[in-house]
């Protein structure tokens, strides 16, 4: 074996096992981390998509976190998602060098017994020259000999007795020898000749293959590299998954105390909030129930003093929220629904900074891009305006009063800008703000809230 497929070879060999070692390592961290779940598609665009969708998922889940706790969060699921696929690739590349050492080192060898073959050949055409050569060398000293033997007589002086009979006899029996004996060495001489040709042919054949075998040990050398650096690309990969991984998911336990600390307060506010509206249309029912009853009892007293047929007795209407407000969107009607009314449930892989599995989601969210025009759903006084510390950022809230016994207040958070003032009445369809990320957000959109008679509800129930 020639010394450039030796030290290949060699170096095949000691880069293998350190792969091999790198790539063993690899698994069992990403094993010691544990992995979100995997999402399945047919094929890698699917994959992405599919996980970036779960990262935004995760992402929605954090609404009122540090926008930087949930984009980790959203990052971390992704790099979790990413790392079983990107393991896989790495086998497959490593099985693919494995396969290509394999195809390399059987064509080393062919190259190695070719070459054993060409020198057998060239010590057998080096044996058969000198075999002609001391043939030839033969030939020449039997025609010497013969020479000095007085000749070999010709036909003629046979015919003419020219010589006497002893003579005659003695010289024909040396004639016939000397024919048989150069004969005979010319036979050898022409056997060899051929035996000659046949290696040198045989030596032109194995020579081509030589050349043919080394282009392919070449090309597959090559594929070899090709392969290594393919898997080594795969496991640069994995080892920075596995990397991010481990730093996010650190980085996320170390923030757990202050974000569970900050949700408890966002809780906190928010319950205060739910409160403030709850009293707030509390207040408005009691009173709006008490003019119904002040009016009832006006119509009762009227029609006595008119010796008319008393009223019936007021009976509170039914609660028909959807008719009595009648909401119109809040944004362009083209713009998507991103997130729905209810509960949150902590997604799977990721850390449950709430406590307990998750949080209600107490509106819908819109995915409206940054700028887009805020509209009021329905008539009404706007009570509070601009920034408030609830998470939601620049927000709007508006109570849009009783009809037939049910309140209403409305919610617009995360704002770029608001452009109604507290105390401010407002039709349905005006401008009140623009949409953006402000507060705890992690994206352009608009959070829209619906609360009938001190509860929110399902903004979809009521547009």
């Amino acid at each position: 074996m020639t010394r450039k497929y030796q030290a290949a070879l060699q170096l095949r060999k000691v880069s293998g096992r350190a792969k091999f070692a790198g790539s063993v390592l690899a698994i069992a961290l990403a094993a010691s981390l544990g992995t979100a779940p995997v999402a399945h598609a047919d094929n890698l665009d699917d994959q992405q998509a599919a996980l970036n969708a779960e990262s935004a998922r995760v992402q929605q889940s954090l609404e009122f976190v540090d926008a930087n706790i949930a984009k980790a969060a959203g990052d971390l699921v992704v790099y979790q998602g990413q790392l079983p696929g990107a393991q896989q690739a790495l086998l497959e590349a490593q099985g693919k060098v494995a396969t290509a050492v394999k195809e390399a080192d059987a064509l080393a060898a062919r190259v190695d017994l070719a070459q054993q073959s060409k020198a057998q050949i060239t010590q057998q055409l080096e044996n058969d020259k000198q075999k002609i050569t001391d043939t030839k060398k033969l030939i020449g000293q039997i025609a010497a000999q013969a020479y000095k033997s007085g000749g070999v007589p010709t036909n003629v002086a046979l015919l003419f007795g020219a010589n006497d009979g002893g003579n005659l006899t003695e010289t024909m029996d040396l004639a016939n020898q000397a024919m048989r004996s150069q004969n005979a060495t010319m036979t050898k001489l022409t056997q060899q000749s051929a035996t000659n040709v046949n290696s040198q042919a045989r030596l032109t054949a194995v020579e081509q293959e030589i050349r043919d075998l080394k282009a392919k040990a070449d090309a597959a050398l090559e594929r070899e590299k090709a392969a290594r650096d393919d898997a080594a690309a795969k496991k640069a990969e994995v080892d920075k998954l596995i990397s991010d991984t481990t730093r996010l998911n650190s980085q996320l336990q170390a923030a757990k105390p202050g974000i569970q600390a900050q949700l408890q307060q966002v809780k906190a506010n928010q319950d205060a909030v739910a409160a403030e509206i709850s009293e707030r249309d509390r207040k408005l029912r009691e009173a709006w129930l008490a003019e119904q009853q002040r009016l009832a009892a006006a119509a009762a007293a009227a029609a006595q003093a008119q010796n008319q047929a008393a009223p019936q007795p007021f009976v509170p209407p039914a609660s028909n929220p959807r008719s009595n407000f009648g909401l119109i969107h809040p944004v362009p009607a083209n713009i998507p629904i991103t997130s729905g009314f209810g509960w949150r449930a902590t997604p799977p892989g990721t850390i449950d900074f709430y406590g307990q599995g998750g949080y209600m989601h107490t509106g819908i969210d819109f995915g409206a891009p940054c700028g887009t025009p805020v509209y009021a759903a329905a008539a009404g006084t706007v009570f509070s305006a601009g920034w408030g510390n609830d998470g939601g950022g620049n927000r709007v809230k508006i109570s849009h009063g009783v009809i037939n016994g049910d309140s209403l207040t409305t919610v617009y958070y995360h704002n770029t800008s608001v452009v109604v003032s507290s105390g401010q009445q407002v039709s349905q369809g005006q401008l009140i703000a623009y949409s953006g990320t402000t507060g705890n957000s992690t994206g352009c959109h608009v959070h829209f809230e619906t609360w009938v008679n001190g509860q929110a509800v399902d903004p979809m129930n009521l547009l």
